[in-house]
């Protein structure tokens, strides 16, 4: 994180306590948000947040916090909850319209406990390791067939096998291959994501020469419900979620 920052990450009652103190400005607001997602990207019960000792010399520095809960409100989908020990400080969130979108507690404690109160999605999740070159598009396929089967969600195969296939091979065109598949069952819909050691975004990339064919995560952008990109410690999460209304 940002020298400006000093953050420690805890695990308490399944939940994931960070305490952040320091400096949020417009330096390190950006390594703030990102590791609130990656906290979110392990999936605990909530990621909890003590900002009790974070100085905010601009207020508007606070939407970190709005932010980081757009990025993780598809997927993994994890609460996100503020702790502020002190009244001034709650205040200022709740001045900047912060808490419309995440509730803020007085205490570390009482936050686990509400986190606690929530239920846990019924949710199957599976991941596999994948070796970071061309070889890991027709391993990548396989997998996903084997896990949807195993699930009972095998008639979203296809649409899964052309998402997961076009994510493996824009890792191994743009970011050095892929390195971990991780798919998602919960309630009617699945999650593919494709992890890879680039920390660049994925974005839209149109072929080099300027034919009319259309980019990797075009075509995963017309076949699926949402997709998003986010960061982890050692690169990016590539993700895309399908339901009944994607089958093929």
């Amino acid at each position: 994180m940002n020298s400006r920052l000093r953050s420690t990450a805890d695990a308490v009652d399944g939940a994931t306590v960070l305490t952040v103190e320091g400096t949020l400005d417009s330096i390190s607001y950006g390594k703030l948000r990102d590791s609130i997602v990656k906290a979110a990207l392990d999936e605990p019960r909530a990621v909890i947040v003590d900002i009790t000792n974070l100085a905010v010399p601009a207020e508007s520095a606070v939407a970190v916090f709005t932010s980081a809960r757009w990025h993780i409100a598809r997927w993994p989908d994890v609460p996100l909850l503020l702790v502020c020990g002190t009244e001034s400080s709650r205040d200022m969130l709740y001045r900047n319209g912060i808490t419309r979108y995440v509730p803020v507690y007085a205490g570390v404690r009482q936050a686990v406990d509400i986190a606690a109160q929530q239920p846990v999605p019924g949710r199957r999740r599976i991941r596999a390791e994948l070796i970071p070159d061309a070889s890991s598009v027709a391993m990548a396929r396989r997998l996903v067939a084997e896990w949807l089967h195993a699930w009972s969600r095998a008639e979203l195969t296809p649409v899964a096998k052309i998402i997961v296939t076009s994510l493996v091979e824009n890792a191994v065109r743009h970011a050095g291959g892929a390195t971990a598949l991780r798919l998602e069952s919960k309630g009617d819909e699945v999650t593919v994501a494709v992890e890879d050691a680039s920390g660049v975004p994925a974005s839209f990339k149109e072929k080099a020469l300027g034919n009319d064919e259309l980019s990797s995560l075009k075509i995963v952008d017309a076949v699926c419900r949402t997709w998003g990109c986010s960061p982890t410690p050692s690169g990016k999460v590539v993700w895309c979620v399908v339901g009944p209304e994607n089958r093929l």
